[in-house]
């Protein structure tokens, strides 16, 4: 398939519902935006590296097991950030990675964002089912 980037922006959704309520400024919500996000049809979930998770203020829910190139390993679940790709937003869970790692948009956004990669052209495009349009199944 290639290799398949994106330029994302992550944004701490708890810091934008403040905003909402009015308990918080917009120039205080803590946002990051990554240029090379690694689009990766074989995880499940958005995965951070620790430091971005810890820049964006984001709480540990859980820990889970994963299958990984390394065996079954455990990992920390964090609170949800909103993930903005290309126009279109999704509010995700973060699974934490350690630095050395890329940021990787697994199968869970991709498909709550109705993106699918396009492995000639090596990008994302608009699900093509929908005719590229923004949709999302309910049934």
């Amino acid at each position: 398939m290639g290799k398949v980037t994106a330029t994302i922006m992550l944004s701490n959704l708890d810091d934008l519902f403040e905003v909402e309520k009015g308990q918080r400024s917009t120039d205080y919500v803590r946002s990051i935006e990554v240029s090379d996000a690694l689009v990766d049809t074989g995880a499940t979930m958005l995965s951070l590296p620790t430091g971005m998770i810890q820049s964006l203020g984001l709480k540990k829910f859980r820990s889970r097991t994963a299958r990984t190139p390394a065996g079954i390993r455990e990992f920390d679940v964090y609170g949800m950030v909103r993930l903005d790709i290309e126009g279109r937003d999704c509010s995700v869970e973060v699974a934490e990675l350690p630095d050395e790692c890329p940021v990787l948009i697994g199968q869970v956004p991709l498909e709550l964002l109705d993106f699918v990669v396009d492995p000639q052209g090596q990008r994302l495009i608009g699900n093509p089912d929908h005719g590229g349009k923004h949709m999302i199944e309910m049934f």
